[in-house]
């Protein structure tokens, strides 16, 4: 008889064949007590797409991209946690235009050139035969053309820069950036242009092109990242959409009109999971609701309200983060501090699914999250660079045997030994 160190079907090179696919739970037969899956390893299955588990990586930027194109890093950077068992892997916030980019190092998918080394990474992850893998399309609004975050300052602060755009001899495009209203985001950051109806209509046909592409590449899910401060939540905050048109003022209908428009004309043209990233507070001093009834700023109420229309315009998951739009922002950081805004749009909006994220470092209690129904899955970043095996360290910390890569079976003997 032979035995055949067995390659996965179909793939572009030779991967040996995980059986089951990496992060998947062992069958019962295997391993007993995965008959009863605590709920941070019970699979989610969206439009067809099954997520193996409910840990997702976060979009992380990296600031690494040449002209918008990803490279090694990225290969080498998500292929770690593909290998590594997560249910769901969010490529970094991905602008849909050069102009709407972070920073110039800054990845994109405005060109056909750009299709390959996604595919590349897609392909490896695809590979592994657990993961799903998605992207976060974007623009930056506002907060573009500014310099990547080292740059700026090192954590150590040997290096400070003296301020955050990135001006035309440092690969910026300062003259070029476009939001809502003519309001910087802060002192030091870019001037941006209001934009005009016919911006808008190229900025919406630029995000369906980047969606076809997205097509070609095979990508398993989309985020759309209306978040953080970036174009889409300026529309939505008072504090940064100060319009007298349709598009804007004090009315929630109309700051919500531009990304309604274009959120409904991705989800017309994409058939997979489509999620949405939500800032649900701007975290500026003062209420959400002034006593007259007029909006101060953005916050969980609107985000309600918010959420119901996505919810009926067939966005499948609602990525719940906050803060990014207010630079005098003042958060109380702390394990989970995002998890009861999640945990309020889940109460307000009957069969809404929601994910939270934020300093989720604990595995019991991420799985606490999901158990009582503040949330349906969690997103790690942080945490996940400092441990890219958390989803192992999980499944030890919680009795539960899950499928290393075959490469790294003999690091995982504890999981492996209680058959």
């Amino acid at each position: 008889m032979a035995h055949l160190n067995k390659p996965v079907p179909g793939a572009d090179q030779y991967y040996p064949l995980n059986e089951p696919g990496v992060g998947i739970p062992y069958p019962q037969q295997v391993y007993a007590p995965n008959a009863a899956l605590p709920k941070l390893f019970q699979p989610l299955t969206l439009r067809g797409v099954t997520f193996h588990n409910r840990i997702f990586v976060s979009p992380m930027c990296q600031y690494s991209s040449d002209t918008g194109h990803a490279t090694d890093w990225h290969l080498v950077h998500i292929g770690t946690f593909a290998s590594r068992g997560l249910g769901a892997i969010v490529l970094e916030a991905t602008s849909i235009v050069p102009e709407g980019r972070i920073s110039p190092e800054d990845a994109g998918l405005w060109t056909d050139t750009q299709i390959p080394p996604l595919q590349r990474i897609v392909n490896f992850a695809r590979s592994q035969q657990g993961p799903k893998i998605g992207i976060q399309l974007s623009h930056a609004g506002r907060k573009a053309s500014t310099l990547a975050p080292w740059v700026r300052g090192d954590i150590a602060q040997i290096r400070v820069a003296d301020r955050n755009v990135a001006l035309k001899d440092e690969k910026g495009w300062p003259d070029e950036v476009y939001g809502p209203s003519t309001a910087p985001f802060a002192k030091d950051f870019p001037q941006p242009k209001e934009m005009s109806e016919e911006h808008l209509q190229y900025v919406e046909d630029e995000w369906l092109k980047a969606v076809e592409r997205c097509k070609q590449i095979g990508f398993d899910f989309i985020e759309i990242h209306a978040a953080h401060g970036y174009l889409l939540h300026s529309w939505l905050s008072p504090l940064s959409n100060v319009r007298t048109d349709q598009h804007g003022g004090p009315s929630l209908e109309n700051r919500m009109r531009f990304p309604l428009r274009l959120i409904a004309r991705v989800r017309a043209a994409w058939a997979k999971p489509l999620f949405v990233r939500l800032s649900a507070s701007d975290w500026a001093d003062g209420p959400e609701q002034r006593a007259d009834g007029s909006w101060a700023q953005w916050g969980i109420e609107q985000s309600k309200t918010f959420v119901a229309r996505l919810r009926e315009i067939g966005i499948d998951l609602v990525d719940v983060s906050s803060g990014g739009n207010h630079a005098a922002q003042r958060i109380p950081l702390g394990e989970g501090y995002q998890v009861p805004f999640a945990q309020a749009i889940k109460a307000a909006v009957p069969g809404a699914l929601v994910g939270a994220v934020g300093m989720i470092t604990d595995p019991k209690a991420a799985n606490g999250y999901l158990e009582e129904g503040k949330a349906d899955v969690v997103f790690l970043a942080r945490e996940l660079i400092r441990n890219p095996s958390w989803v192992m360290r999980a499944a030890l910390e919680m009795g539960v045997a899950v499928k290393p890569a075959n490469q790294y079976e003999r690091g995982w003997t504890e999981v492996l030994s209680k058959k």
